[in-house]
């Protein structure tokens, strides 16, 4: 569902009053986080989708990654994951759902996690997903309301893979670029987030279905900032380019404009840059505030990290700046 959309859907409801919610639906985070004491919190998350790969085996493992990552993304650490599958029942062989269940698992497990169950329902359209548990100290919390001016934005993997899939699916997508997209998907943000919390981040989000822009804007707004995106310095995955030249723009991506536009500076931002910087991520990577101080550090440990702009302070006007 469109970011819009779904925030009109979940404007009418009573927010959420409980001392121990830590981190809840208000701000659009990544997961919601429960304190259980002084020293432990809960994150939680559910994640699935239909297939954006044709390989069931692979298709499963990108949708574990996509779940796992936004444990990743307030800090914490991976314990459980339950599956959720919407199998059409009697269209495909259950091979199928045995090789996606597999590649989830695989992914469950080199998160150091373990699957302990599930739910099924058979459907028309495939669907896979996870709903996933884990861990957090509650004073080290990566959440988009932790960004201060003078923060440094890292980006952890390149942009581009709604456009790559799109491309995929209409058979236009170079088998070496299909092979980057699906290692990249794959990856898992675990180090990312480890490197943040040990360099005392406070602020992080992964990109995904809300594309960089929208993902960044939960941040300005949660954290009361303005954020400075230099879009020459955003990485680009091999082949979107040329993919988004050849027509596989998504519909997401027109969404998620039409959601962020009120706060970007859209000026000398060409019709490219905007179906990038606004395309559907799955399993993307982290998008870090850092203090200018420990940028090193952590680009030492996250070789893939790129520095793609600048925390300032708020300030009258949209909230995002290209530049």
């Amino acid at each position: 569902m469109g970011p819009g959309d779904l925030s009109a859907a979940l404007a009418p409801l009573p927010r959420e009053v409980d001392p121990r919610v830590l981190v809840g639906r208000e701000t659009f985070d990544d997961a919601g986080v429960f304190r259980l004491s002084d020293d432990l919190a809960l994150v939680q998350t559910v994640d699935f989708f239909a297939p954006i790969v044709d390989d069931p085996y692979r298709f499963g493992r990108v949708a574990a990654a996509n779940a796992l990552s936004d444990v990743y993304a307030m800090g914490g650490t991976p314990l459980t994951a339950l599956n959720i599958v919407a199998f059409p029942e009697g269209t495909l062989p259950l091979t199928v759902l045995t090789e996606i269940l597999r590649g989830g698992q695989d992914a469950v497990h080199e998160a150091g996690a373990r699957l302990v169950g599930g739910h099924t329902v058979t459907d028309p359209e495939l669907k896979y997903g996870l709903a996933v548990t884990g861990t957090v100290h509650p004073d080290r919390i990566l959440s988009n309301a932790g960004a201060r001016p003078g923060d440094r934005l890292v980006l952890t993997k390149p942009i581009g893979t709604g456009i790559l899939a799109t491309a995929g699916k209409r058979g236009l997508l170079d088998p070496e670029h299909e092979e980057r997209v699906y290692r990249t998907m794959c990856t898992l943000n675990a180090e990312a987030s480890a490197a943040a919390v040990a360099l005392g981040a406070r602020c992080a989000t992964d990109v995904t279905g809300f594309g960089l822009l929208g993902h960044a804007r939960h941040i300005a707004r949660a954290s009361d900032v303005r954020l400075l995106v230099e879009i020459d310095a955003v990485p680009v995955l091999p082949g979107a380019r040329e993919a988004l030249a050849a027509g596989c723009a998504t519909g997401g991506a027109e969404r998620n404009e039409a959601w962020v536009t009120d706060d970007v500076d859209w000026a000398d931002v060409g019709p490219d840059e905007r179906a990038l910087l606004t395309d559907p991520q799955t399993s993307g990577g982290l998008l870090v505030a850092l203090a200018p101080g420990d940028v090193a550090a952590f680009l030492a440990r996250v070789p893939d990290a790129v520095v793609i702009g600048e925390v300032e302070a708020p300030m009258p006007g949209p909230r995002l700046r290209l530049r």
